[in-house]
């Protein structure tokens, strides 16, 4: 094998491995571990119906990223390791060695000395901002895209070369039309891996026309009179035929409709302004080639306000605008100039067939420099340099090679990025590292051979030609140590987030506060929430996030404060309607939760990501609210709407919650057929559903069929040994059932295990001064007021247990505490009365 690809795939091998250990970070989340589209139950056939994330993109909320042949290689990595991410992981770094030594293979063909080859292969493996594409998993479409897209292309390189053997094909025919046929299918794979992947047909076409057959613009307009050019044609024709095939079938999949994208992904194409829209969007190229030229910074989300919108001609980066147009223009000017400064190969030649290398062999690769009056040279195809060069100007003169290395590298770094210039369609991003991959390889071939160019052009001063040598080498270096660099802030979500802080700060600190309070950091957590809301107040699901991390905290009002500010943002927000209507359930006020889960259950989400989980929230709405209901004793009213829920439940809604719900409201009402019909229905959908079983046991107490209420109990710790909601059922069971004993013993378990909860506590403490152990049920009715210190029912049987054990002043104490959490309770009341009377006549006697 070639050393040159030899020795690019050992680098990106090399730079890669610290990536083998990374955890799951940004998007690969609800890529990978929240598409059901991975998992085994899943019909493979959905991975060609619904987007990269899993939501069928016929949906106005599908992001109508159609990459079904990246999800199977997903689907492949579940089934050989689950959701480890070392196998995903090691996934990318294979297809990012594969590649680099496919790229390395099309340099050495383009550019045909090892140097630049070697230069080229080893900038590729190298450049940092491949880093998202390989260490992100997500970025796998890109990576898996340029794959397909290099062998398309190396294919269609065959197909030409076939097809222009001989003025008359003869034998080659058949050959030729199977290398374009199989151009068309891998170019289908590299789009069925991310979109970008059709634009190889323009990377064909470029190379097809003015690299093997150096057509001029005219030639090409007006080809159908020129016999020579029919068979040239024929290639470009076919391959817009596969382009609008392969288009169409594209728009016909993803239901016609465009994706929407949420303002602040990208903000430009939200704003009213024409001025605004254009000078950004002319603004976004420019910086994109600042990224491959330096890519010192780099963050994993360039949305919001990290690029702020250029709305003015006065706005000073609009001289990075002009300076990169101009160069740009002037670029191709002098290009197409030497192109049809050439005289055609075919005409020279007389009908002589093409050469069959790729690029004519070339004895000049340097770019010489001289100054001109009015001249012009041509000459025939092969080594001579051609120039161009009007009076008073300074140009360069370059080899016919040359001329191919830039027309075909510029065609490899534009095409592939004219998707992300929103010119045709908007896009759901700002800047995004990994669409850089397939162009990148334009960019790596531009510099190879210009530095090859630099360095044979001091062929005569031996310490010039070092300090290109020396420079190559730093330049190689300094992208080696990046990436490995970069490679760290994608191990884990934390330090990717933070490494984005100076470049996206509401972004990257509201993933911050995410991290940190899975991670229990409730205080670093809430900081960082407020933090990026310093920065982008209007952000609904860090407001939401903020509520919850509240309302944890037993901050009701400050949580309800934030819920109404995610709401206000994103009025269709349902997890925010469903948490603010289970908090003001919580706190007593009935009427508003009613409001708010009737109206969240009839929001329109459509639009929103994730559909999945808005419409389960929806279901989860109603089953709240009819739960209200039913705590109101409003049953018939609760039972409509858990008909209700039934009816709208999607599929991937659990429905054994609902069943269980629905069979307590018709025990409530005495119906216990149908609630034992109910609670069947339940277990049936989810046989380890514990609630069930507990509903079941107390229906057979209830029935006095005391057997099967034992039976179900034992099924239910069966189900979960160490659950103790299950033991505190049963302990309340055996007291209710007169074994008062058994009961206390069993409460004693489980405070063992759970000491701090309230309901095991009180309910143990009664239990005892049933069986008149009255010091232990004091103990524990003055726990239970620790641990609710406003609960007056506490107070009041604290206050009961002292009262029985004789301590009057501390009974009295309770007693006049659990009034003033609860003024007006007669049997607080009467028990104070009767305290105070016995205190009167302790002090007669």
């Amino acid at each position: 094998m070639d050393v040159s690809i030899c020795a690019a795939c050992f680098l990106a091998l090399i730079l890669y491995l610290n990536t083998l250990d990374a955890d799951f970070a940004y998007d690969d989340s609800r890529a990978i571990v929240k598409n059901q589209d991975l998992e085994p139950g899943t019909p493979l056939v959905n991975i060609f119906y619904d987007d990269f994330w899993g939501t069928p993109l016929t949906r106005l909320a599908s992001h109508k990223s159609y990459r079904p042949l990246c999800v199977l290689t997903f689907r492949l990595n579940y089934y050989l390791g689950g959701l480890e991410p070392w196998g995903y992981h090691l996934g990318n770094v294979l297809l990012h060695v594969l590649v680099t030594g496919l790229f390395t293979y099309l340099a050495r063909r383009l550019l045909r000395h090892t140097l630049p080859t070697l230069v080229a292969g080893l900038m590729f493996a190298a450049h940092p901002v491949h880093t998202e594409a390989v260490a992100g998993v997500v970025g796998r479409a890109d990576v898996g895209a340029c794959l397909f897209f290099l062998l398309a292309l190396l294919s269609y390189m065959e197909y030409v070369r076939l097809r222009d053997t001989s003025p008359d094909p003869g034998g080659t025919q058949g050959a030729r039309f199977k290398y374009f046929l199989l151009t068309a299918l891998l170019t289908t794979a590299s789009l069925l891996f991310k979109e970008q992947g059709v634009t190889v047909l323009g990377v064909c076409a470029a190379y097809d026309l003015f690299v093997h057959n150096k057509m001029k613009i005219p030639q090409i307009l007006q080809f159908y009179k020129q016999v020579e050019w029919r068979r040239t044609m024929e290639g470009v024709i076919l391959l817009v035929v596969v382009l609008v095939t392969l288009v169409a079938a594209r728009v016909y999949f993803m239901g016609n409709t465009p994706p929407e994208f949420a303002p602040s992904d990208n903000p430009a194409s939200d704003a009213d302004s024409f001025t605004t829209r254009t000078l950004t969007y002319a603004l976004l190229p420019a910086l994109n080639m600042w990224i491959l030229l330096c890519p010192n910074v780099l963050s994993f989300d360039w949305s919001m306000s990290s690029i702020p919108l250029v709305e003015s001609i006065s706005d000073f980066r609009n001289t990075f605008s002009f300076l990169f147009y101009s160069f740009l223009f002037y670029f191709a000017y002098l290009t197409l100039s030497y192109i049809h400064s050439q005289v055609n190969e075919k005409t020279m030649l007389n009908g002589n067939s093409h050469s069959s290398h790729v690029i004519n062999s070339s004895r000049h690769s340097s770019l010489k420099h001289k100054s001109f009056h009015t001249e012009r040279q041509t000459s025939v195809p092969g080594d001579t340099t051609v120039s161009y060069s009007k009076s008073h100007f300074t140009v360069f003169t370059v080899s016919s090679h040359t001329i191919n290395v830039i027309t075909f590298s510029a065609a490899l770094m534009v095409l592939p990025f004219i998707p992300a210039t929103n010119l045709f369609f908007y896009v759901g991003f700002v800047i995004a590292e990994r669409v850089l991959y397939i162009p990148s390889m334009g960019f790596c071939l531009l510099v190879a051979h210009g530095l090859h160019t630099i360095y044979n052009h001091f062929h005569s001063n031996m310490l010039k030609q070092k300090l290109v040598a020396i420079a190559t080498v730093f330049l190689i270096l300094m992208y080696s140590g990046k990436t490995v660099r970069r490679n760290v802030d994608w191990r884990t979500e934390e330090m990717l987030y933070t490494s984005g802080i100076a470049v996206n700060p509401p972004k990257a600190w509201g993933n911050l506060a995410n991290i940190f309070n899975n991670q229990g950091r409730v205080d670093d957590a809430e900081t960082a929430y407020r933090n990026a809301l310093k920065y982008r107040p209007n952000m609904s699901d860090t407001h939401y996030n903020l509520g919850i991390l509240l309302q944890n905290k037993k901050l009701y009002q400050d949580a309800i404060e934030s819920y109404q500010k995610a709401i206000s943002f994103r009025p269709n927000l349902s997890m925010a309607h469903l948490n603010l209507g289970i908090l003001l359930a919580q706190l007593g006020d009935g009427k508003q939760a009613e409001q708010v889960y009737r109206h969240c259950a009839d929001l329109d989400t459509s639009k929103l990501k994730d559909p999945r989980l808005h419409e389960s929230t929806k279901i989860s709405c109603l089953y709240n609210l009819g739960r209200l209901y039913s705590d109101q004793k409003r049953y018939q009213e609760s039972i409509s709407v858990f008909e209700e829920a039934l009816r709208r439940r999607p599929d991937h809604y659990a429905p054994q919650s609902l069943y269980n719900l629905y069979g307590e409201t018709f025990s409530s009402l005495g119906n216990h057929e149908e609630a034992e019909r109910y609670y069947r229905k339940a277990l049936a959908a989810k046989p380890d559903h514990i609630p069930a079983h507990l509903t079941m046991a107390k229906l057979m107490h209830k029935l006095g069929r005391l057997d099967e209420a034992e039976s179900w109990f034992a099924k239910a710790r069966t189900v979960d040994p160490s659950d103790s909601s299950v033991q505190q059922h049963y302990a309340l069971y055996l007291g209710e059932t007169g074994r008062l004993t058994e009961s206390a013993a069993v409460y004693q378990k489980v405070l063992e295990r759970d000491p701090d909860n309230f309901e095991m506590v009180f309910n143990a403490a009664n239990i005892l001064r049933q069986i008149d152990k009255s010091s232990e049920a004091e103990k524990l009715f003055h726990r239970a007021t620790q641990l609710r210190p406003n609960d007056a029912t506490a107070h009041m049987n604290l206050g009961a247990m002292y009262h029985i054990n004789g301590k009057l002043s501390e009974a009295e104490r309770s007693y006049t505490r659990a009034l003033e959490l609860k003024p007006g309770d007669k049997v607080t009341q009467d028990n104070l009365v009767k305290l105070r009377n016995l205190r009167k006549s302790q002090q007669k006697t």
